[in-house]
């Protein structure tokens, strides 16, 4: 796993003023409430106000990231766990989520923090789930980079 050159989760970053909305897929609870969690604390952190929405499964993520964001959300986080399986489904659904995720952002014009995680086996999601012997928090880095990324439009917009 290379975490080289990724940004700072751990820096301070004030979001007090942004509303941001977690979606989460509920497929493997386990590594998808550490996401969520790691998601929250960053979140609580930057004083952004939150909500949660579960949706079924990450092919779902796009639809209500942008439903969230019409709806008036300055961000949102979209948190899911792809686990490769024996059929061509695993790419299919990754595919659809990613590239949904990125025409939502491209279409309103607000951020998406990209927390959809897209894994060989169980191991590697918790590896990066944001537990206590987890390597990485992908929930929290997705949180911090919606908020950034939401802070530097809002900088741009004036």
């Amino acid at each position: 796993m290379s975490g080289a050159g990724a940004p700072n989760a751990e820096e301070r970053i004030d979001g007090s003023g942004l509303n941001v909305v977690i979606v989460a897929g509920t497929w493997h609870e386990t590594i998808s409430d550490g996401l969520i969690a790691g998601a929250k604390r960053t979140l609580d952190a930057a004083g952004a106000t939150h909500t949660l929405v579960r949706v079924p499964g990450s092919f779902e993520l796009p639809v209500v990231s942008k439903a969230a964001l019409d709806a008036g959300a300055d961000a949102v986080v979209a948190l899911g766990v792809i686990i490769r399986g024996g059929t061509p489904h695993f790419e299919y659904v990754s595919a659809a989520a990613t590239d949904g995720l990125t025409r939502v952002a491209i279409d309103t014009g607000k951020p998406v923090g990209f927390g959809v995680l897209t894994l060989d086996d169980e191991a590697q999601g918790l590896a990066r789930a944001g537990f206590a012997d987890s390597q990485e928090d992908k929930g929290a880095e997705a949180a911090h980079a919606a908020l950034a990324t939401a802070l530097t439009l809002r900088s741009l917009r004036g």
